[in-house]
């Protein structure tokens, strides 16, 4: 928490800045940079490549650090350009704000609030509201499309997630960022959130003048960027972020623990809890070798249901438990092929064993998941309800 008088004070942290990028917006860079300096004089601007009249608005701003890119490279670039140049300055925080007018200047006492309430730890995003007049549809559709593909690669549900009025830690944020247009702005609070940083929403103003406002936003090519990274991003979370924490959530807790807490103190219903259970123990058992870890978590995201038990228990194949599952495979399998072989060894039960019983071993696994998902699904339903009605 950054100590410091209350911004009803008008008095802004020497921690925090407030960072421009702007490009050909002349009609309100201005009126923009006015309402800032209204609140402080920590303010640093990149002016990225413009050719109308921003370079001659700037030099009327003495006070203010102005970079100057030479050709216009996106906005995720004078993003990353200004949160480098606020670090070498010292700053802790920067709060962003676009210089379009759809922002209100007076509305940055509102991100001091709510961070002056965190531990600092913290990511805020503004919150515009998306239904009243004026916003275009096509804006509130993209918003709605990033919020679901935010939540589904973080888990953290938002009301908006392409507001650009954002307070950012700059010294907790990837300091390495590799995206350079406004997909940038998704990478950004993704990766942040993987990093344990609290993403949330704070409410802000908006206007939409359609006269005076100049928006950059290209539909068909940015959507394809933005579409491109969100598939980048949904791969990295089925593959690592979602099992990493998993792992983590059941490593550091012991049974009793992950019993009280995932199993019984979730808000989910007994329903899906035992769903999420059955699901986990079918993949386990299935002949999925391998592709486990990474199905429990796609199908639990898939269908919403509790990730952590599906995880969990598709782990019912651990090693001690290997042979007896592929035993128990290959002669449940002898029930589907009447020619099967038998395994006369369960001692020595490798690759070449189930070579030998391949058939037999994939019938048999699929309709022993099958069963032992049914039992292991109704089983903890029914303890789910007994010990809720105790």
């Amino acid at each position: 928490m950054i100590n410091s008088p209350s911004f009803s004070q008008s008095v802004i942290p020497t921690a925090v800045c407030v960072l421009i990028p702007t490009y050909n917006n002349a009609k309100t860079l201005k009126r923009v940079l006015d309402g800032v300096l209204a609140n402080t004089t920590q303010v640093i601007v990149v002016n990225d490549g413009s050719t109308d009249a921003t370079a001659e608005i700037l030099a009327n701003y003495p006070s203010i650090t102005v970079l100057h890119l030479e050709k216009n490279s996106g906005k995720g670039k004078a993003l990353r350009i200004g949160f480098d140049t606020a670090r070498k300055q010292g700053f802790q925080y920067a709060i962003t704000i676009d210089s379009d007018g759809q922002h209100f200047p007076d509305d940055i006492p509102t991100f001091i609030d709510a961070l002056n309430q965190s531990d600092g730890n913290i990511l805020l995003i503004g919150e515009r509201q998306m239904d009243q007049a004026g916003i275009p549809k096509k804006s509130s559709f993209g918003n709605k499309f990033s919020n679901f593909w935010f939540w589904f690669e973080t888990g953290i549900k938002l009301a908006d997630t392409q507001s650009g009025y954002r307070l950012y830690p700059l010294d907790r944020i990837p300091k390495k960022l590799y995206t350079n247009k406004f997909e940038l702005e998704i990478e950004v609070i993704v990766r942040s959130a993987w990093k344990d940083i609290a993403v949330k929403n704070v409410p802000i103003k908006i206007l939409y003048d359609p006269i005076e406002r100049v928006s950059h936003f290209r539909p068909f090519k940015d959507f394809t960027r933005i579409s491109t990274l969100n598939t980048f991003l949904v791969l990295i979370s089925l593959l690592y972020i979602f099992p990493r924490n998993a792992f983590r959530s059941f490593k550091k807790k012991s049974f009793k623990d992950f019993l009280k807490e995932d199993i019984l103190g979730t808000h989910d219903s007994d329903f899906i809890k035992s769903i999420s259970i059955a699901l986990g123990v079918f993949i386990g058992i299935a002949p999925l070798w391998g592709f486990q870890s990474f199905l429990s978590i796609f199908l639990a995201s898939v269908f919403r249901l509790n990730k952590g038990l599906c995880f969990a228990f598709s782990n019912v194949s651990i090693p001690p438990m290997i042979p007896l599952i592929i035993w128990g495979s290959i002669q449940t399998g002898k029930l589907f092929i009447s020619s099967a072989k038998p395994l006369l060894d369960y001692s020595h039960i490798d690759f070449q064993a189930i070579s030998e019983h391949f058939l037999q071993y994939v019938l048999g696994s699929l309709a022993l998941a099958l069963v032992a998902a049914v039992l292991f699904g109704l089983s903890s339903f029914t303890l789910l309800r007994f010990n809720q009605r105790r």
